[in-house]
């Protein structure tokens, strides 16, 4: 069975170029801000649907294949005489309410709204950027640069020590729930050194053992979360009270709030809980090996 941020590689094939012409019936993605629009029951609505109501400026692009159609996108001010038909959900909440290749497809389509939008004219010489044909890039007429979307990568490291896991409030979080570490990775850095790195520098705790958990797109504006466990190897806690407001060791039955299913900040944490009623602790039913 497929996790919640898990989905078959036919549901979505993310594409350049439509294989075929647009039709009326062709999901449409409309993000107003960071919010994606679907119809009032949770679907992806059609061009058809949203022809009445959509800005006739609206620039439209297309993302991919979506379970045998082609999947559109474009951003809108708002969308004029909108009634009880449509919703506007932000990402977060389309992570928990809609399956895996959805929450995928609205990723990738702010993720290239936003790089469209940061990138319009070239860093070297200032002359406006046009996308490219053949890539997901744009390129300037004038002096040749070529710009492809910008990712972030950001480590995020769930910290085992005997039957309890490392878990922090940020200084940040409008939310108040406690969460793994996580930072992002600064140039000539692997993802282990920065997994190292932010452990320590938040809370002067030293780690090892550190292995791969798995990953998740992010993008606010740009970010993929890159998920790891690591054992405590040493070091007293002391937070960095310039990011976090507080930091502790928890066991599963006494966790504190916690984010919501299915980040990959709760996948750590659920892993970590299933791991702790395993007679061999770390031993997961997959046979994932931590703590």
């Amino acid at each position: 069975m497929m996790s919640a941020t898990e989905y078959a590689a036919s549901d979505f094939i993310p594409g350049l170029i439509p294989p075929n012409p647009p039709s009326a019936d062709d999901p449409f993605l409309v993000l107003i801000d960071d919010a994606v629009v679907l119809t009032a029951d949770g679907r992806i609505p059609t061009r058809d649907e949203l022809a009445a109501v959509l800005p006739p400026d609206a620039a439209v692009r297309y993302l991919g294949q979506f379970r045998g159609n082609g999947c559109y996108y474009g951003a809108a001010a708002a969308l004029t005489g909108v009634g009880s038909g449509f919703k506007k959900l932000d990402l977060r909440t389309i992570l928990r309410e809609q399956d895996a290749a959805v929450f995928h497809m609205c990723c990738r389509a702010l993720h290239l709204l936003t790089w469209r939008k940061r990138h319009r004219h070239c860093g070297v010489c200032g002359q406006p950027l046009v996308d490219k044909n053949d890539e997901l890039s744009r390129h300037c007429l004038a002096c040749g640069a070529v710009v492809y979307p910008r990712i972030s990568p950001a480590a995020i490291v769930a910290v085992i020590r005997d039957r309890s896991i490392l878990l922090a409030r940020n200084k940040q979080s409008k939310l108040g729930f406690y969460s793994v570490l996580a930072g992002f990775v600064e140039p000539g850095e692997t993802l282990e050194e920065c997994v190292r790195r932010e452990v320590w520098e938040e809370t002067s705790v030293a780690v090892k053992n550190i292995r791969y958990f798995g990953s998740q797109p992010w993008p606010f504006p740009d970010s993929l979360m890159i998920g790891f466990v690591a054992d405590y190897a040493g070091g007293e806690l002391q937070i960095n009270d310039q990011e976090l407001e507080v930091a502790g060791w928890f066991t599963a039955d006494h966790l504190p709030q916690v984010p919501m299913a299915p980040s990959i900040s709760r996948k750590l944490i659920d892993w970590f809980v299933a791991a702790s009623a395993a007679p061999e602790m770390g031993r997961t039913p997959d046979g994932l090996k931590g703590g």
